[in-house]
């Protein structure tokens, strides 16, 4: 029986690299069709697949918080929705295929030219938004793509993309231009990673291939840990700021890697902070309750039980063994110090907030520093405040991809409460995990090919090498003063000005 298993075991792994090299050949020839559809095909087809992702939303919603066992349905209802709604209004006008500038005054041009074939990785924790965007941007931008679905996600991911597919199909787009690995295996993916067809991989919160895909070889986008600081200044409209940290910490269960992970509070406010806390449903643990709930996250190990992800806050306090109000929305750990041995350093992804209290905003500034060195990756930063000149410091000093102001992190960082690009990949600044810390769009998946014409003569130039050596490509005859040097570029420069003038 054993060796029946591990047999079955190697066989799936190989039918995956065979299924990973099947999909890879058939994007690649898919591309040298999409090269040919302007940027006006392109649009509507994003049209159609918007639609008919948008008819399964619902139900999709509801497949992928049963299937994953991660977070509300509810809340996956209006990620699903959104980027059907959202991103493609935002895509609209948008140009990435074909001339995207052309400066007649300047004589020069912009090409935008489709990279290839996107490898593209997406979550358990928002497998349909995440295949959706990945979808919508890559077709905008005239590639082909395809996907390796989170084992955990496996059949809502496939039905999504089977129906994409389907519509892709009835619209023109060439078979291969879509496509998914069925038979879900790490082999396989690492196969569709590291396979020469592959132009550019994009890894939404798939931490466990993070290391393969950034030594591939092929340009990188990581959209990873996040669950960064929030930091509640002295000015600050309390009761909003409060309601925006919970509703952000809450939605879809804390499963969302922008979400608030860390609250840090102006001491002058603090007493304030933490009655609207308590209004919203906020749960202050004492000492021996914050060791039950290290202990159910299995965070003395170094890395959250997967387990216990994305459920609401009233279950992991049973679960970890005492009882707060069934009204309780979040579970809060009051801490004084930063450290590399504290559990609650770790991304959580479920609705736990450490809690801190500085003096003034220097020293929140530092906090926040460090909290976003720990393991955040650079990811998102949270302030409420109306002091232009503290905003103005904390956008300018922190090292983050985003800066939010004054809204709740997980709708505000994926553009919904913000007018930041609609997006469900976030770079973040961590060298070596990803180029970008952009909310990821169709132009991070082209590359710009630049025409300029020829607006002057050679002899123009290499008529100061010949003034100056005696000729271009000889020895000097002549000795020519730096005076005379300067007098003859002095005169080209200004020839060019009067050229720029007449243009």
């Amino acid at each position: 029986m054993k060796g029946e298993s591990k047999m079955s075991f190697v066989d799936k792994d190989l039918l995956s690299i065979q299924e990973a090299r099947i999909l890879m050949e058939s994007a690649r020839e898919a591309r040298e069709t999409m090269l040919t559809f302007p940027q006006e095909k392109l649009d509507l087809i994003i049209g159609t697949l918007a639609a008919a992702a948008k008819e399964l939303a619902e139900e999709l919603a509801a497949m992928s918080a049963e299937e994953t066992g991660y977070g509300r349905f509810q809340d996956k209802y209006v990620k699903n929705t959104f980027v059907c709604n959202f991103l493609p209004e935002r895509l609209k006008g948008m140009r990435c295929v074909g001339i995207l500038e052309e400066d007649s005054r300047l004589k020069t041009m912009a090409v935008g030219v489709p990279v290839g074939v996107i490898v593209a990785l997406t979550p358990a924790v928002s497998p349909v938004s995440t295949a959706i965007y990945n979808i919508l941007i890559a077709v905008k931008s005239g590639n082909p793509i395809v996907i390796a679905p989170h084992g955990r996600a496996r059949k809502v991911t496939g039905r999504l993309i089977d129906r994409l597919m389907e519509a892709g199909k009835n619209c023109g787009l060439p078979e291969g231009a879509i496509g998914y690995l069925k038979t879900v295996t790490r082999a396989g993916a690492l196969e569709l990673i590291r396979h020469p067809a592959a132009a550019m991989v994009v890894n939404t919160g798939v931490p466990e291939l993070c290391r393969e895909a950034a030594e591939s070889g092929k340009p990188y986008i990581y959209g990873g840990t996040g669950n960064g600081p929030v930091f509640v200044e002295r000015t600050a409209d309390v009761r909003q700021a409060v309601e925006d940290i919970i509703a952000s910490r809450t939605f879809d269960y804390g499963i969302v890697s922008a979400a608030e992970q860390y609250m840090v509070v102006d001491s002058l406010i603090a007493a304030e902070v933490k009655a609207e806390m308590l209004k919203n449903g906020a749960y202050f643990m004492n000492g021996e309750e914050e060791k039950q709930l290290i202990d159910l996250l299995c965070l003395e190990s170094g890395k959250a039980d997967t387990e216990i992800m994305g459920r609401p806050a009233a279950e992991l306090a049973v679960r970890a063994g005492f009882t707060v109000p069934d009204s309780t929305t979040v579970l809060v750990s009051e801490q004084k110090y930063i450290s590399d041995r504290n559990p609650f350093a770790k991304e959580l992804l479920c609705p736990v907030l450490a809690y801190y209290i500085e003096n003034d905003w220097m020293h929140a500034c530092e906090k926040c520093m460090s909290l976003l060195v720990n393991e955040s990756h650079g990811h998102t930063l949270v302030i409420h405040s109306r002091d232009e000149e503290v905003i103005r410091q904390f956008a300018l000093k922190k090292p983050v991809g985003r800066v939010l102001v004054n809204t709740p992190a997980t709708l505000g960082s994926m553009g919904a409460t913000t007018n930041l690009f609609p997006a469900m990949t976030l770079g973040s600044i961590t060298a070596g995990a990803g180029i970008t810390a952009d909310n990821v769009s169709p132009m991070n998946f082209i590359y710009i090919r630049n025409v300029g014409f020829g607006v002057r003569g050679a002899k123009e130039f290499l008529g100061v090498a010949g003034n100056v050596s005696g000729g271009y490509g000889k020895a000097p005859e002549t000795k020519v003063s730096s005076e005379d040097a300067k007098a003859l570029l002095k005169q080209i420069l200004e020839t060019l000005s009067k050229e720029l003038d007449d243009n």
